[in-house]
């Protein structure tokens, strides 16, 4: 229920009080009250990593049927196998922007999220019997995935401040690097122990527990999802919410309650509008090339030449998470983006160049912790693109932005790792490093504009005689 009117709460009942902490008690009942608040938040939010999780074994679970039979059964040939995982990127594309367009507009995640989850677990467990079936329902998987992530991005956005966007995000984002780990063990022991039961190969069982699990984790979610700060929800005390959102007008540096609101239409020119968004989605892009290895780490792994290997993948996804949660909170501890999203990305060259180096086995196993450590750059980054986009009214719509542009690299990823160009994939890796030096260049080139638009507030505040304003991190 959206409250009708704002001002009888202590955060909106005047803007530019003296003393910001005086309608929450103080400065130490406020600090008390939002550490309250931020657990309240952090126990909710969790679901959130549960449900990425799953979102990533439901999109990468093709790559662990194809070790057991998926293309032979499917009588798959050519490029149709690369096919099978780009459609989902398609779909995924084209719902982005759509999707947190409407879920603005209902202003209740805690039912869009969850309803769009259970769709794409139905889709998943009633994958097609042949290409074509197989196509269209990996098509709208990804129309109906298109709705979480940005959708996740924008809710966590919405509720933390800017120093401790890269910590959640890493929580979020290690939902998938904890997906490629656990969902290589889940997988292996499925297709290991359910292979003709019940007269079905192994790899459809793949697709039907998994698929159902997503359907009953998000029924659960249905009530533990928050919605947004701007609505009132019985978990939160009325001290809580009041000071919920202070805290994202504080952040921003502006009221946005006392600006008129947009319509999706003109929230859309917003982004569209703004080169800084296409920047970030350019990047981002770029980012996405050169993880593009993840829905080929089976293959990559089978160049071991062990048997067990999506036993293998484990390990690797552990470490990734491991250096994704650190990073991202040193990020934010240190209140640095450019140097934890760079940092990464340069490990995870040594890693690509190491693989293509050799064939043994045991240096390219290595290779793979170093290619996987890179995504703790990628998670950096989406907190970095977040904060830069002060508006809440055109956050929405920019994520949604940036996130579809940048799945146009998972699209053309896909294309980058054919079998004939194994065992070595020195090309593909070759792509890769490319893809990472871009990100690289492009995220320095960024980090320079906004140390511009930095000193130029600085300059104006002098002149002017003002108080430290709103400052970009760097």
């Amino acid at each position: 229920m959206e409250r009708d009117d704002r001002q009888d709460t202590p955060l909106l009942s005047e803007d530019r009080e003296i003393d910001p902490d005086a309608a929450f008690g103080g400065k130490l009942a406020r600090n008390e009250l939002e550490a309250r608040l931020l657990s309240k938040l952090d126990t909710r939010m969790s679901i959130l990593v549960l449900i990425y999780i799953l979102n990533y074994i439901d999109r990468n679970n093709a790559s662990a049927a194809r070790l057991r039979g998926f293309e032979r059964d499917l009588n798959l040939s050519g490029t149709q196998f690369s096919s099978v995982l780009s459609i989902l990127y398609v779909g995924y594309c084209l719902m982005q922007i759509p999707s947190n367009t409407l879920l603005v507009y209902l202003g209740r995640p805690s039912r869009f999220l969850p309803c769009c989850m259970m769709a794409w677990g139905v889709l998943s467990l009633s994958t097609g019997r042949s290409f074509v079936g197989v196509m269209y329902t990996r098509f709208f998987i990804g129309f109906t995935e298109a709705a979480f992530f940005p959708g996740a991005w924008f809710l966590i956005s919405k509720w933390y401040k800017r120093r401790e966007l890269s910590q959640r995000m890493a929580l979020l984002s290690c939902g998938s690097l904890i997906s490629n780990a656990f969902g290589s063990l889940i997988a292996s022991g499925i297709l290991d122990s359910m292979e003709d039961v019940g007269g079905y190969a192994s790899w459809r069982w793949l697709f039907f527990i998994e698929g159902g699990l997503t359907v009953v984790v998000a029924f659960i979610s249905l009530f533990i999802l928050p919605d947004f700060p701007e609505t009132e929800m019985t978990w939160l005390s009325p001290a809580e919410q009041a000071l919920a959102q202070r805290r994202m007008v504080e952040d921003a540096g502006m009221n946005e309650d006392l600006y008129p609101k947009r319509g999706s239409t003109s929230r859309l020119l917003m982004a569209l509008s703004d080169w800084k968004v296409w920047w970030l989605a350019l990047t981002l892009t770029s980012i996405v090339i050169s993880l593009s290895f993840n829905a080929y780490f089976p293959s990559l792994a089978a160049t071991l030449g062990y048997g067990r290997t999506l036993t293998l993948l484990a390990p690797p996804w552990f470490f990734a998470t491991f250096v994704g949660f650190g990073v991202s909170r040193h990020s934010d501890r240190s209140e640095e983006r450019f140097w934890h999203v760079v940092a990464p990305l340069l490990v995870g060259i040594l890693g690509f160049l190491l693989a293509m180096s050799t064939m043994n086995p045991i240096a390219r196993y290595i290779s793979l912790f170093l290619m996987a450590q890179s995504y703790a750059g990628f998670i950096v980054y989406l907190s970095w693109a977040s904060g830069t986009i002060r508006s809440s009214q055109k956050r929405a719509v920019a994520l949604a932005l940036i996130n579809m542009v940048s799945s146009f690299g998972n699209i053309g990823g896909s294309y980058i790792w054919p079998s004939a160009w194994g065992p070595s994939y020195s090309a593909s890796f070759s792509i890769c490093i490319f893809a990472s030096a871009l990100g690289i260049l492009l995220c320095f080139l960024f980090r320079q504009h906004l140390a511009l638009l930095n000193a130029e507030a600085e300059r104006k505040e002098a002149e002017m005689d003002e108080p430290k304003g709103y400052r970009y991190l760097l």
